[in-house]
């Protein structure tokens, strides 16, 4: 069997050189197994998969517990898999069971940073040199081997809005966690679904300015297209006329504060403004 880059079995006898005082030098990783274990066949590949991708900046030792069963009763070991992290010389974090790739990246960055997956780089690149079916595949590709990837699915998300697909986008957005980033890009769809029915948006206002339904549609996709003060600024208008649309005009600021992040120079203001309007 080929020898992976730094992932080693390790046996009672060489623990100590090779898990403890390594971990002097470097981060030790500890996967307590079984050949029986059915959550370890599951865990132990991903484990083995991100040693290899962070290249050094930790290694994984594996422990067969039936061979080495004197080191794991020294552990408290009642479960498998369970992983246990060296730093220094000394046990500074654990968990149990198979977790998912996203989960073990977090545990991970308690002691270590993360290196980016070399896969989504070569993605940025394909979408800054405009090959957006290339990167499309190439993030399908990633999904399918790795459910969980925690950057693939919103930037898939998001390459799909930017591609007129947001009826696809939102499918995808749905099955992912509640985020700050899921609901900026659940705003980005809701919002450029708007962009091609601008024209028609702009002459119905034009014919009636009263006509707020219409006015509220322009509004979302102007701030969509960048436009976003003026947008703003009439949406507070309507909501300041109290009639009937004013809901529906509080509920657009709020997609485009999702969209632009709280960091946006214009947010917290118009958030103040906002509140005076409702209250």
């Amino acid at each position: 069997m080929q020898a992976m880059p730094h992932v080693k079995d390790v046996d009672t006898q060489g623990f100590m050189n090779e898990v403890v005082e390594r971990s002097r030098q470097v981060p030790v990783v500890v996967d307590f197994w079984a050949e029986w274990c059915g959550p370890c066949k599951q865990l132990s590949p991903t484990l083995e998969r991100l040693a290899a991708e962070y290249d050094g900046e930790w290694e994984l030792a594996k422990i067969d517990v039936d061979a080495n069963q004197q080191l794991s009763g020294q552990f408290g070991i009642q479960s498998i898999p369970t992983v246990v992290a060296f730093v220094n010389g000394q046990p500074v974090s654990q968990f149990q069971g198979a977790l998912p790739e996203s989960q073990i990246r977090q545990w991970l960055a308690q002691f270590v940073a993360d290196p980016g997956d070399p896969k989504m780089a070569e993605i940025e690149q394909l979408l800054d040199a405009g090959a957006d079916q290339a990167a499309e595949v190439k993030l399908k590709a990633i999904l399918a081997e790795t459910p969980d990837h925690p950057e693939a699915a919103p930037a898939l998300a998001a390459l799909l809005i930017d591609l007129g697909r947001q009826d696809e986008a939102v499918e995808l957005l749905d099955k992912l966690p509640p985020s700050t980033e899921v609901d900026r890009l659940r705003a980005a769809a809701s919002l450029t679904g708007d962009l091609g029915d601008v024209q028609a948006l702009q002459a119905r206002v034009a014919a009636d300015p009263e006509d707020h339904e219409a006015r509220i549609g322009l509004d979302r996709a102007m701030a969509a297209a960048g436009h976003v003060e003026r947008a703003l600024d009439d949406l507070l208008s309507i909501i300041s006329a109290r009639g009937e649309h004013a809901e529906a005009a509080r509920e657009a600021m709020v997609e485009i504060f999702n969209l632009l992040g709280n960091e946006h120079p214009e947010v917290p203001a118009f958030r103040r403004r906002l509140a005076n309007a409702l209250f």
